[in-house]
């Protein structure tokens, strides 16, 4: 498949096909925790990246051949709505496979846009983020093209929440010493009243990001900040294990990532070539095979590596 990925494990949304409607890496931030790796190509150009026609034929030829999928997903290496053809696939998907829900994975920066907004209101379920509301961590953490207003990007995302009718899971990712300090979580808190998403869904670092020595917010801490907003829509994100649990879930999948990594370390992009699978669906094995001990990753010059490394006897019932 060119332009679509998966099914994927997907921690919040099943077994999800995912839509890939830019090239690697063309977006609007260059996030410090993006598992995709720095972003080659940071701009607020939207045009049609990938023809919508294109993608629309994959997904017909797709769907005609396998079994549905929970969620037909927007996402990628990339800003989804940087493609200015995402308002036709996403018609024409509502269109054709009513019986499909569509979500839309995007950081919203590009929500002050009413094109934007208007273009995404057949979506069933749009999963936005937002990391800080404050003007220096978000730089230091997202590092956005230098056109990109914080409260401007807020406000988007408050308008989009008026105008659009289906559900908003806002994710925010939670790194120590970034934006677990008390003025960040108040102004995000503020932030977060203002959108009014359906649900807030803390996350926390799943893979090595771009930035090194950055660390997880384990569950106590995610606990804590819940407990501090004291909001009654906030959830953690479950941990990489419980992918295992999904249907699309993939023994053979993991397999033969073990027993490549059994013969060298590799990088991301080694992986993606080796295997001939997408980075977004790979990382979500990645972070499994982690959990359970069998492999690990490595900062070397090149980049991080994933090497072998053995784990004891594991099952999922182990971490629940």
């Amino acid at each position: 498949m060119t332009h679509l990925f998966g099914p994927v494990p997907s921690r919040r949304l099943g077994m999800s096909l995912g839509i890939d409607l830019v090239p690697h890496k063309v977006c609007t931030f260059n996030c410090v925790y993006c598992e995709c790796g720095v972003t080659t190509k940071l701009t607020l150009e939207r045009r049609e990246y990938i023809p919508a026609d294109e993608v629309l034929s994959e997904l017909s030829g797709f769907l005609r051949d396998n079994p549905k999928p929970d969620y037909l997903t927007f996402s990628g290496a990339g800003e989804p709505t940087l493609n200015s053809g995402i308002g036709r696939v996403l018609a024409a998907i509502k269109r054709e496979y009513t019986d499909i829900p569509a979500a839309v994975l995007t950081n919203g920066s590009l929500f002050s846009d009413p094109v934007v907004r208007e273009e995404l209101l057949p979506a069933d379920l749009v999963l936005p983020s937002l990391d800080s509301a404050s003007e220096r961590t978000f730089r230091r953490i997202d590092r956005p093209h230098r056109g990109v207003d914080l409260e401007v990007y807020i406000q988007g995302l408050v308008d989009f929440r008026r105008e659009y009718s289906g559900k908003i899971w806002l994710e925010v990712m939670i790194l120590p010493g970034y934006n677990d300090n008390r003025d960040d979580l108040s102004l995000l808190k503020e932030a977060i009243l203002r959108i009014g998403p359906d649900k807030v869904q803390l996350n926390s670092l799943d893979r090595p990001g771009t930035v090194k020595d950055l660390r997880t917010a384990d569950e106590q801490t995610l606990g804590t900040i819940i407990e501090y907003w004291g909001l009654n829509n906030v959830e953690i994100i479950a941990a990489p294990p419980a992918r295992k649990k999904t249907r699309a879930y993939r023994t053979d999948m993991e397999s033969a990532i073990v027993e490549t990594l059994k013969r060298r370390p590799c990088t991301l992009p080694d992986l993606v070539g080796i295997l001939d699978i997408h980075e977004n669906e790979l990382n979500k094995y990645l972070g499994v095979l982690e959990s359970s001990g069998q492999i690990e990753a490595v900062p070397e010059q090149r980049g991080i590596f994933y090497r072998y490394c053995g784990g004891s006897s594991w099952s999922i019932f182990n971490v629940i």
